[in-house]
Protein backbone atom coordinates (compact mmCIF):
# COMPACT_ATOMS: atom_id res chain seq x y z
CA UNK A 1 0.00 0.00 0.00
CA UNK A 2 0.96 3.49 -0.91
CA UNK A 3 -0.14 6.62 0.98
CA UNK A 4 0.58 9.93 -0.77
CA UNK A 5 0.62 12.99 1.44
CA UNK A 6 3.23 15.24 -0.37
CA UNK A 7 2.13 18.91 0.15
CA UNK A 8 0.30 18.48 3.09
CA UNK A 9 1.28 19.80 6.65
CA UNK A 10 1.17 18.06 10.03
CA UNK A 11 -1.17 16.46 11.51
CA UNK A 12 -2.75 15.30 8.14
CA UNK A 13 -0.16 13.03 7.04
CA UNK A 14 -0.26 11.51 10.86
CA UNK A 15 -3.93 11.49 10.66
CA UNK A 16 -4.25 9.90 6.94
CA UNK A 17 -1.62 7.17 7.79
CA UNK A 18 -3.52 5.90 11.00
CA UNK A 19 -6.43 5.61 8.49
CA UNK A 20 -4.71 3.76 6.08
CA UNK A 21 -3.31 1.19 8.74
CA UNK A 22 -6.62 0.27 10.34
CA UNK A 23 -6.89 -2.66 8.60
CA UNK A 24 -3.36 -3.93 9.40
CA UNK A 25 -1.77 -4.23 6.22
CA UNK A 26 1.43 -5.85 6.49
CA UNK A 27 3.35 -2.68 5.18
CA UNK A 28 2.98 0.66 3.96
CA UNK A 29 5.14 3.38 2.29
CA UNK A 30 4.25 7.00 2.84
CA UNK A 31 5.65 9.64 0.44
CA UNK A 32 6.43 12.82 2.51
CA UNK A 33 8.20 16.49 1.19
CA UNK A 34 8.58 17.89 4.44
CA UNK A 35 11.11 17.02 7.82
CA UNK A 36 8.14 17.69 10.43
CA UNK A 37 5.71 14.74 8.46
CA UNK A 38 9.07 12.57 8.34
CA UNK A 39 9.60 13.07 11.58
CA UNK A 40 6.04 11.96 12.55
CA UNK A 41 4.49 9.47 10.54
CA UNK A 42 8.13 7.80 11.33
CA UNK A 43 7.25 8.13 15.59
CA UNK A 44 3.52 6.31 15.27
CA UNK A 45 4.37 3.61 12.62
CA UNK A 46 6.77 2.91 15.16
CA UNK A 47 4.61 3.56 18.19
CA UNK A 48 2.61 1.43 16.36
CA UNK A 49 4.76 -1.36 15.81
CA UNK A 50 6.12 -1.14 12.87
CA UNK A 51 9.67 -1.33 11.17
CA UNK A 52 10.71 2.00 9.78
CA UNK A 53 12.58 2.94 7.07
CA UNK A 54 13.13 5.99 4.99
CA UNK A 55 14.68 6.42 1.76
CA UNK A 56 15.67 9.83 0.69
CA UNK A 57 14.50 11.31 -2.97
CA UNK A 58 15.13 14.09 -4.55
CA UNK A 59 14.32 15.70 -1.31
CA UNK A 60 11.09 14.02 -0.78
CA UNK A 61 11.17 10.79 1.83
CA UNK A 62 9.57 7.46 1.32
CA UNK A 63 8.64 6.01 4.68
CA UNK A 64 8.52 2.42 4.12
CA UNK A 65 7.11 0.46 7.24
CA UNK A 66 6.46 -3.84 7.78
CA UNK A 67 5.39 -5.74 10.24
Amino acid sequence: MELDCRGLSCPEPVIRTKRAIADKPESIDVLVDQRAPLENVSRFLKAMKYNVAVEELDGEWKIKATK
